[in-house]
């Protein structure tokens, strides 16, 4: 995949729920997108980032998950000049929802996190572990032989915290990665 072409091809998140979204989308989005609310230690963490990260989101706009997800990190990017966070539409891009197939479904949201020099550095989605927690106990109850908790009394900011420390993760991929520390003399 050209993820550099890709990305540029790719929409910010308001262009992106504009483009794709219904009236009934858009207001789902925002809904979810004014109760993510990142404490000031995720805002300082974020702040603090110093390697410039692309995130492209394959999604769409009518997808419960990306719902969810989707504002949560809008939020994240919101909060670091170093986070570029861009959509594709699913439904726009069959190469893409392709490449990016999870247990052998199409699913959404998947995100891939790009170098500042567009390496592909790993790919995260389509749920996160608070969203399969929720999941797993409203499904398949107490007697689930995996050991899954119930969920947290706030599963959007579990979910929150899932997303950031993923990006942290990759944040720091890039922070120790040899060849981006030879060129930034750090």
């Amino acid at each position: 995949m050209d993820w550099q072409h890709l990305h540029a091809q790719a929409l910010p998140y308001h262009a992106f729920l504009d483009r794709y979204g219904t009236p009934t989308h858009r207001e789902r989005w925002q809904a979810v997108y004014e109760r993510v609310a990142l404490t000031d230690e995720q805002r300082t963490l974020l702040g603090g980032f110093v390697r410039q990260m692309h995130l492209l989101c394959l999604a769409g706009t009518w997808c419960g998950d990306c719902v969810l997800q989707g504002p949560i990190l809008q939020r994240l990017a919101e909060a670091s000049p170093q986070v570029g966070l861009r959509f594709l539409d699913r439904d726009d891009h069959a190469a893409v929802q392709e490449a990016l197939a999870l247990n052998a479904g199409r699913r959404i949201p998947v995100v891939v996190f790009l170098s500042e020099d567009f390496q592909e550095c790993g790919r995260y989605g389509e749920r996160t572990i608070a969203v399969y927690r929720k999941m797993a106990h409203e499904r398949l109850g107490p007697a689930c032989p995996t050991g899954v908790a119930p969920p947290g009394p706030d599963h959007l900011a579990e979910a929150t915290i899932d997303w950031l420390r993923e990006v942290e993760r990759v944040q720091l991929m890039l922070r120790l990665s040899p060849r981006l520390r030879a060129r930034h003399g750090d």
